[in-house]
């Protein structure tokens, strides 16, 4: 399917360039999002004859977002979410929860530029894409409680620490085993040498001799 971009689209061209794309996503994405027109003869006409106006709406929308881009570039937003003691989380946090939390500051669900859904605590960079042109990047801070997202803001390695924790109480653990092993294997030793130390018993009396058969 051939279209006529009417703005830059990455991956494919700029404005005003003749490009072939799936049925699919022309039909579904680029005509109804009026990103592009269909590649016809009177389209490209039209596109001609409007080249000048389109040009420059281009130009104020690409300005209008450098300057809300700005004010949003550097945002730090903060999802709190369960996880195990690893930092995997129970379940991923997708564009749509960023942008949930971006909706005050105008971001849409389809401006976040998010390839993979994020499945781990920590700090992620994440883009938003305000104009074809203009992409800034906010920080989403992924943690169990407010105070852990505090520490991780700070530059705690939350997770590293965790896990230092647990291997230093196991190691702990097993010392104090150890410990009580070695403990009960000397007491049983010392139990040992006292019954050594013990007299023998004296020997049981004998038992009466059976009386004798009569003559």
């Amino acid at each position: 399917m051939e279209v006529i971009l009417l703005e830059r689209i990455e991956r494919l061209g700029n404005m005003g360039d003749v490009v072939n794309v799936k049925p699919g996503f022309g039909r579904n994405f680029l005509l109804p999002q009026e990103k592009a027109l269909r590649a016809t003869k009177a389209n490209l006409a039209r596109f001609e004859a409007e080249r000048e106006y389109l040009e420059q709406r281009n130009a104020e929308n690409r300005t209008e977002a450098m300057s809300d881009g700005e004010k949003l570039n550097g945002t730090s937003v903060t999802l709190i979410r369960k996880a195990g003691d690893t930092g995997n989380l129970y379940g991923s946090v997708s564009a749509r929860d960023v942008a949930e939390h971006l909706e005050d500051k105008g971001v849409k669900r389809n401006m976040i530029v998010l390839e993979n859904p994020i499945k781990a605590l920590g700090l992620h960079d994440v883009n938003v894409k305000l104009h074809p042109e203009v992409i800034v990047s906010v920080q989403v801070n992924v943690a169990r409680s407010e105070d852990e997202a505090e520490r991780q803001a700070k530059g705690e390695d939350v997770i590293a620490i965790a896990l230092a924790e647990e291997k230093a109480d196991t190691a702990e653990a097993n010392r104090e085993r150890s410990a009580n092993a070695v403990s009960m294997s000397e007491d049983g030793d010392d139990r040992r040498s006292f019954d050594d130390d013990k007299p023998a018993a004296e020997a049981a009396p004998a038992e009466d001799a059976a009386p004798a058969a009569e003559a």
